[in-house]
C-alpha cells in the first residue's frame, strides 16, 4: 500500500443512491507525508460523503479543525481554524483527467485517491493575512517591531495592530515614526496632466 493508500475510495463499491461516509483525521503525519511547504502540523477532521447518481459520483468534503502556521506579525506558530465544505463530481473514463469540477477516473482502476483534494481544500482556506488574536503575539518580537517599524502618516492599519497588542508606547522611540509628507517632484508634476478623451 502506498503512503496515501488509505485515502483511496473504490467508486465501484458505492451502491446506487446510498450515501457512504469516509472519515479521516488529518494530523501531523498527514502533512509530513504530503511534504507540505505551507503547513507542517495540524489536526483536521475530514468527512467525505460519497453518493452515486446515475453515471457520476458526488463527493462532498466536510473539513473541521485547525492547522499550525507562522503568524505574519511575530512569526510564532499560531492555530488557524479550518471549516470548509466542497463538492466535486467523479465519473469513469479511459484515463485520469480533470474537467471543471468533475474528475475523470480510469475505469480500469475504479478508485479515486482524495489525499491531494483534502490538502488543497485546506490550503485554499488559509487567509492571505494570518495573525494571532490581539495580545497573543510574542511580546519581545512586537517590541522589536515597534522600534524598527517605519510608519507613514496613512498607515492606520499598523497603528491599530500595534495598539491591539495592549502594550504601552511610553518606551517607544518617537523618532522611529517617519511622517512621509514630502512628495517626489516627478510625481507632483504628473498631477497637473489632464487626461481627456477627444
Amino acid at each position: 500500500m502506498s503512503k496515501f493508500g488509505q485515502y483511496n475510495i473504490n467508486l465501484k463499491e458505492i451502491a446506487d443512491d446510498k450515501v457512504q461516509i469516509f472519515k479521516y483525521n488529518l494530523d501531523d503525519d498527514f502533512f509530513a507525508k504530503i511534504d507540505s511547504v505551507e503547513v507542517k502540523k495540524g489536526n483536521v477532521r475530514a468527512n467525505v460523503h460519497v453518493q452515486k447518481r446515475l453515471s457520476t459520483y458526488e463527493l462532498t468534503f466536510k473539513l473541521d479543525g485547525f492547522i499550525k502556521l507562522p503568524c505574519d506579525r511575530c512569526l510564532d506558530d499560531m492555530d488557524q481554524y479550518i471549516k470548509y465544505e466542497e463538492t466535486i463530481h467523479a465519473k469513469f473514463g479511459s484515463e485520469f483527467a480533470e474537467e471543471n469540477d468533475t474528475v475523470i477516473v480510469p475505469e480500469a482502476e475504479g478508485s479515486i485517491n482524495i489525499a491531494w483534494f483534502l490538502y488543497e481544500f485546506i490550503i485554499l482556506n488559509i487567509p492571505i493575512k494570518h495573525v494571532h488574536a490581539p495580545g497573543e503575539c510574542n511580546k519581545s518580537m512586537m517590541d522589536k517591531l515597534r522600534r524598527h517599524m517605519i510608519r507613514h502618516k496613512d498607515d492606520a492599519e499598523d497603528d491599530v495592530l500595534l495598539e491591539d497588542e495592549g502594550d504601552n508606547d511610553d518606551d517607544f522611540e518617537n523618532d522611529s515614526i517617519i511622517e512621509d509628507t514630502q512628495v517626489d517632484p516627478r510625481w507632483e508634476s504628473l498631477k497637473h496632466i489632464n487626461f481627456e478623451n477627444n
